[in-house]
Parts: C-alpha cells; sequence; structure tokens
C-alpha cells in the first residue's frame, strides 16, 4: 500500500511522534492506522526505557480544585530540563495527570498509573507517560501527588512562579463568603512563602522536641559563658528557643506575612477573619509541593562534555 503525505500527517497529528517515526510505522504495518500507533507505543516504551536512568529533577506542579471547591489535587511530575518543563505539552500532560487523579479517586501512585487516561480509553496514565517521553524525548516521572477533601468548608489553592511551588489549605468553616476564601488563598500564599514544617504545633511530634531540647543543650554547655549559668537559667533558655523554632515551622504560629503591625500571627488572622464574619472556622492541614525538593540535581559540566565528544571523534 502506497503510503502518502496525507496519512503520514494524520499519524503524526494523532501520536505527536516525529514525522519520520510515522512514515516507518505506516510503511511497517502497510498502511494501518491503528497498528501503526502500536507500533509507534511499542517503539516509545523501548526509548522510554533507555531514558529511565537519567535525572528528571524539574518539572512543574500543578493544583486542581473542584468547582464546589470541595475536592483539591496536587500534583508534581519531573522532567530533566526547564526547558521541557515550559514545553506546552509538557504542561498539558501535567494538567491531564492532576485531572484524572480527581476522575479516577486513584489512592496512591500504582493505582494512578494504572488508572484509564480518560482522553484515550484504550491507554493508561502508564501509556500516556511513555508516549509522551518518546515524542518530547526527556526522561519524565509522575513523582507524586495528594488529595484534599473537604465537605465542611472549603479547599483554597495557590500556584507560585507557573507551578515552582503549589499549595492547598484545608479551611473547616461554616460560613463561606468572599471574605473567608480571600482569607485561605492567604493562607495558602502564607505555605508557599514561609515553607511550613507543620500546620499547628500539635503536629508536633514529641520525639522532635526532645531531639532539639538535646541539641540546644549540647550548644549552651559549648559555650563557655552559658554553660556557667543556673540549671533553671538554662532550661528557661531552652523553652524559649524551642517556642521560636516553633513558631517559624508551625503555620499558624507564624507571623501573617501580610500583618500590617508585624506581629499578628496567621491563627490569630484567622481569628480575627472568624469573628468579622460570625464564622467557625478551623485550618485543618495544609499541602505544599516543590518542585524537585529532595532531588538530586543534574549539574552540567559543558566543557567535560566537549572535551567527551572530542575524545570520541
Amino acid at each position: 500500500m502506497a503510503i502518502t503525505a496525507a496519512m503520514v500527517k494524520e499519524l503524526r497529528e494523532l501520536s505527536g511522534a516525529g514525522m519520520m517515526d510515522c512514515k516507518r510505522a505506516l510503511t511497517e504495518t502497510n498502511g494501518d492506522m491503528d497498528e501503526a500507533i502500536d507500533l509507534l507505543r511499542k517503539n516509545g516504551q523501548m526509548k522510554a526505557a533507555k531514558k529511565a536512568d537519567r535525572i528528571a529533577a524539574e518539572g512543574i506542579c500543578m493544583t486542581n480544585v473542584s468547582e464546589d471547591c470541595k475536592l483539591g489535587v496536587a500534583v508534581e511530575v519531573n522532567a530533566e530540563t526547564d526547558f521541557v518543563a515550559k514545553n506546552e505539552k509538557f504542561q498539558t500532560f501535567v494538567a491531564k495527570v492532576a485531572e484524572t487523579v480527581v476522575k479516577s479517586g486513584a489512592a496512591d501512585m500504582d493505582a494512578l498509573m494504572a488508572a484509564e487516561w480518560t482522553y484515550d480509553e484504550s491507554a493508561t496514565v502508564a501509556d500516556a507517560l511513555t508516549a509522551l517521553i518518546a515524542v518530547i524525548g526527556e526522561n519524565m516521572k509522575i513523582r507524586r501527588f495528594q488529595t484534599v477533601k473537604e465537605d465542611n468548608g472549603f479547599v483554597a489553592a495557590y500556584t507560585h512562579m507557573g507551578g515552582k511551588i503549589v499549595t492547598m489549605i484545608d479551611v473547616e468553616t461554616d460560613v463561606i463568603n468572599d471574605a473567608v476564601a480571600e482569607m485561605g488563598k492567604n493562607i495558602a500564599m502564607q505555605c508557599a512563602a514561609m515553607k511550613p514544617e507543620y500546620c499547628s504545633r500539635e503536629e508536633v511530634d514529641d520525639a522532635f522536641i526532645e531531639h532539639e531540647k538535646e541539641i540546644l543543650l549540647a550548644q549552651i554547655m559549648n559555650d563557655p559563658k552559658e554553660s556557667q549559668k543556673p540549671e533553671k537559667v538554662i532550661q528557661g533558655m531552652i523553652q524559649g528557643r524551642i517556642a521560636k523554632e516553633l513558631k517559624d515551622i508551625c503555620l499558624l504560629d507564624q507571623i501573617y506575612v501580610k500583618a500590617e503591625d508585624g506581629k499578628q500571627t496567621v491563627q490569630k488572622y484567622v481569628d480575627e477573619v472568624a469573628k468579622a464574619n460570625g464564622a467557625n472556622i478551623k485550618i485543618k492541614g495544609y499541602v505544599r509541593f516543590e518542585t524537585g525538593e529532595g532531588l538530586e540535581k543534574k549539574v552540567e559540566d559543558f566543557a567535560a562534555e566537549v572535551a567527551a565528544q572530542r575524545a570520541k571523534a
């Protein structure tokens, strides 16, 4: 069967693969479009396997909040380069992943990867990822996702720097209006900017407190002047430093970044909004994703790369 330019164009539009790859697939399958797509997928899997050991530490995070704001999802998808992270196809894929999490109700990564890719009933999320790797030519990974559901309030979300950081806040409240919604958005922004480790002090493990006390005591005892102070004074110093640290790492204890007096805590800001709107408001938790946090970054050494290419020549 003669392979026409129109057939190649159609396959390219369907698959997103390169023109020569499409022509070769159609030739090998005698023009059968479905078989050609399968062949491209198989080849894509082979290519993806070769790329799987590359470091994927760039990428973007996205959120998807339901229309009634009762359910929110945050996802992080990684690629090898920031260039690809800005690619429209990549960003569209990430948005679709977030939407698929909402639609599928996936509880963990295995369930998500096996879920039906709602944009192609014959494919799973894993298939869609493999296909995109083949098209773009970089290793990619759906690294994580987290869901927040709040039936007695709403989920507020914020995106910073085009997806470098995303946050979601779980707000329990009996009043939902513009002022309360704005409060949720402001706290989501606070979370993005101040990087808390806990929502409230109640979440802080006792073992963490004891560990910090040991470190602070060692620091004091290693100081010739402070180590000479009475035990009661030393314990007071430790408690004061612990309290200061908790104010830094607990979202509700942090100084609210928009506070006019520079003293109001996030919790006091919540209380202020609650009183002004006759509401009962509780911040139950948060999600904060920062792209690539905790991942090894690929270090480019251009001079070494040039030297290696010369050695091969």
